[in-house]
């Protein structure tokens, strides 16, 4: 069977997975039961915890820290079991793709490049734990050495979401690994798998008990007591701004832990005149369906020279209705399922909205009818004006609003025009359009002539009400620290009583 034709099958049975804790499996009690979103067929069940779990968990996350037995080691030997992980991910990397798709509903060919980034993740969070290091002070006079230290914050929560289950969990885990932190893992119940299969490839790669811990359940109880928890020293969310609104209350409320917030995007795409259109026009189609839109940094918001704009809109349609959407488990499929019941009813009425409010769909517009699953065809939108809902709101899906400008301040204008500022993306051959756009718009992560581009070696975050903090890179490790100045007097003291 050649490649156009070949898919996987889907499971006979659905897995039982148990929550892992203190570097082993635990059994569940009482589960959620996942089907997948491309099937309807059921497929995991996940263990719904309890607080008392996830307080055992915080528990062996705390004692492995206290008990050095992952901080006290060199950053080499730290690094080795991040090289080992990465060697045990790239033998089972179709087992976790496939799992991944199954619970998720994005395309298996997709699933497998996030497996190969999640690789490059521990590689070079391997190389990160070698290069940590402080600074030291020799301008405080000859009496005086100052030292500052680098060291691990210690317990971390990470509660990461659905949309990219494993590419998110590993652009965090390296990381939050190499400073010589330990943490408790609460993945979205809906996408909990992968999440629980890392924590027997790290085991297996040689990271002690208890460093890494995962908790399945809801948000509502489990993640909130997990942001609550008062022995848990930081917490990195991944979600929506208005969740992550909830998770600076409750982090004050209870211990002012540190945070780190990856939140919501409603991000531009720019294109102007003397850009090479058909390669705009294919990477604006990649940056609205890729994940079926479901991404915090999808281009939503297409901003395009009115020089252009309707040759541009005319190339990007082509491009959209040419989409292969589908079977998610197909190796053709480019854009697969929407991942939950809830998701796909809020997609699909913001497209009724962008309708209601005055917009003109150029293409798509509707649900897909595949005989089983939720689809959406990739849609774009024309005739936006800045107030409508589908200008504003981040969608999370497929949904694609055009905007047209004169002038370069006008592009930065409606570019900035949004609560949010995660990521952009400018498309020109001039270099000072380029460089004028990237320095004036505010986002975290900014691509020219390239779209969704880059590796683990660069830091992710966002400006404004997208979110605090970075991931990924040395920045993403620093994150995870505590700086700690030492000052070390040489010689006798000065007497301050004669």
């Amino acid at each position: 069977m050649d490649k156009t034709t070949r898919s996987l099958s889907l499971p006979e049975a659905p897995r039982e997975f148990g929550f892992w804790l203190d570097g082993v499996w635990e059994a569940g009690r009482d589960f959620f039961d996942r089907s997948s979103p491309g099937h309807g067929t059921p497929v995991t069940r996940i263990p719904k915890c309890t607080v008392d779990d996830l307080n055992a968990a915080v528990s062996a996350a705390r004692r492995a820290f206290e008990d050095r037995s992952w901080a006290g080691l060199p950053g080499a030997e730290r690094a080795g079991v991040l090289l080992r992980t990465a060697e045990i991910l790239r033998r089972r990397r179709d087992e976790i793709a496939y799992w991944e798709v199954l619970e998720n509903g994005k395309p298996i060919a997709q699933a497998r490049g996030e497996i190969d980034h999640a690789i490059a993740c521990f590689e070079v969070g391997a190389g990160a734990a070698r290069m940590l290091h402080g600074d030291s002070f020799n301008s405080l006079g000859d009496n005086l050495f100052g030292m500052v230290l680098r060291e691990p914050v210690g317990v971390v929560g990470l509660i990461t979401p659905w949309n990219f289950p494993f590419l998110i969990l590993c652009e965090r885990v390296p990381f939050i690994l190499a400073s010589g932190c330990t943490m408790v893992v609460k993945p979205s119940e809906v996408t909990s798998a992968t999440t629980l299969l890392l924590g027997e490839i790290l085991a297996e790669a040689g990271l002690p008990k208890g460093v890494y811990n995962v908790v399945t359940g809801s948000g509502r109880t489990i993640g909130q007591a997990l942001t609550e928890h008062p022995d848990v020293d930081m917490l990195s969310f991944t979600g929506s701004t208005g969740v992550g609104r909830s998770v600076v209350h409750a982090a004050a409320d209870s211990n002012f832990k540190k945070l780190g917030l990856e939140l919501g995007g409603k991000n531009p795409i720019m294109v102007f005149a003397d850009a090479d259109l058909e390669d705009a026009a294919d990477a604006a189609a990649f940056g609205i369906s890729f994940n079926t839109g479901q991404c915090c940094v999808s281009s939503s918001r297409l901003i395009v020279d009115r020089r252009v704009a309707l040759e541009f809109e005319k190339l990007l349609a082509a491009k959209m209705n040419k989409i292969v959407v589908g079977d998610p488990l197909h190796e053709t499929t480019q854009v697969g399922a929407i991942t939950t019941d809830a998701q796909n009813q809020t997609i699909l009425s913001y497209i009724e909205k962008g309708k209601g409010e005055g917009a003109r769909v150029v293409t798509g517009g509707s649900a897909l009818d595949l005989g089983r699953g939720s689809y959406i065809a990739p849609t774009l939108f024309t005739g936006v004006k800045r107030e409508m809902s589908i200008a504003r709101d981040e969608i999370f899906g497929p949904v694609l609003s055009s905007f047209q400008f004169e002038t370069v301040e006008e592009a930065i204008q409606l570019a900035n025009d949004t609560v949010y500022g995660l990521a952009a993306s400018v498309w020109s051959k001039n270099i000072d359009t380029a460089l004028t756009v990237s320095r004036r718009v505010r986002a975290g992560r900014f691509w020219v002539n390239c779209i969704m581009a880059g590796g683990p070696e660069m830091p992710l975050g966002g400006f404004k009400q997208s979110g605090w903090g970075r991931e990924a890179g040395i920045y993403g490790v620093e994150e995870y620290t505590q700086v700690k100045s030492v000052h070390v007097e040489i010689g006798k003291r000065n007497h301050w009583i004669k």
